[in-house]
């Protein structure tokens, strides 16, 4: 099996972790491969350091190394490639790990192919100029739509398959899928939503109301939303890149063509992950 890693070398455990992950791949006999950028933190190593593309295009799986914002990070670049991704746990909670940073021992069963894959849905986000789509990002933890300024709340209308049901006075609304659902969404109020239910989850952030709550919708749901008061608005999707939606545009959250697949070597259920994750808060 060849794997390409994707560190975050912004974090310096992960630095140290990943160092591990290659010495144990080194045991194993394995190929791996870094992105060429990443040439200077891993020229002491036996990898191959090679174009971002060729690196996900030679490889059989994919591992990244940091938290949850890198592990989906670098889930992106695997699902484009159609390539299964392991995360290892160099961050705080990583809910979206396969494996903790001491338990790299467990290696050998990804060699092997003995593991499962945790199949997630992703969401597609457009801004949109009535039916015509001006840009567009795919997301695996969520999209979060707020006031271009972002010190104040705005009004935004919210449509499920075209019919405007709610005008949220807020500071944003969050589309999340069940994976994101454990991310942004959770802070701002909303429910944990188990992976294997397949759903859309909108969450406002902040309302001004008693009764705005968040929704959960089917997995086939379009979800329109838009500025009531003709307000420019912006959008993020997984916290990056953040799109200008201008006075009279829409934002369109939908499922999109693309499955993130995640690596479980461990027999943990998802309940098993979070309240493991969760206890560290309390």
């Amino acid at each position: 099996m060849r794997i390409t890693l994707i560190p975050n070398l912004t974090r310096e455990a992960a630095l140290r972790v990943t160092h591990r992950v290659c010495a144990s791949l080194d045991s194993l006999g394995a190929d791996y491969s870094f992105f060429e950028e990443n040439k200077a933190a891993f020229d002491s190593t036996k990898a191959s350091f090679l174009p971002p593309d060729e690196a996900l295009a030679v490889c059989d799986a994919v591992i990244a190394v940091g938290g949850d914002g890198s592990i989906i990070h670098a889930a992106k670049y695997a699902v484009m490639h159609g390539k299964p991704i392991l995360g290892i746990n160099a961050g705080r909670l990583a809910y979206m790990a396969g494996l903790e940073d001491d338990e790299l021992d467990l290696l050998p069963r990804l060699i092997d192919g003995d593991y499962t894959l945790d199949r997630r849905i992703m969401l597609k986000a457009s801004v949109m100029d009535g039916d015509k789509c001006l840009s567009s990002d795919f997301c695996v933890n969520d999209c979060f739509i707020t006031n271009e300024e972002k010190q104040r709340m705005s009004l935004i209308d919210v449509a499920s398959n075209g019919r405007v049901f709610n005008s949220y006075l807020c500071d944003g609304i969050v589309v999340a899928t069940p994976t994101g659902s454990t991310a942004y969404s959770l802070s701002a109020g909303g429910p944990i939503v188990d992976p294997e239910l397949e759903s859309m989850l909108l969450t406002p952030v902040c309302p001004h109301s008693l009764v705005d709550r968040s929704l959960i919708f089917g997995a086939d749901t379009v979800i329109t939303v838009s500025s009531a008061e003709n307000e420019r608005l912006c959008f993020s999707a997984d916290g990056v890149k953040p799109q200008l939606i201008e006075r009279g545009c829409s934002a369109r959250i939908e499922r999109a063509d693309l499955t993130a697949n995640f690596i479980r070597i461990k027999a943990d259920s998802f309940i098993d992950i979070v309240y493991k994750k969760l206890a560290q808060r309390r």
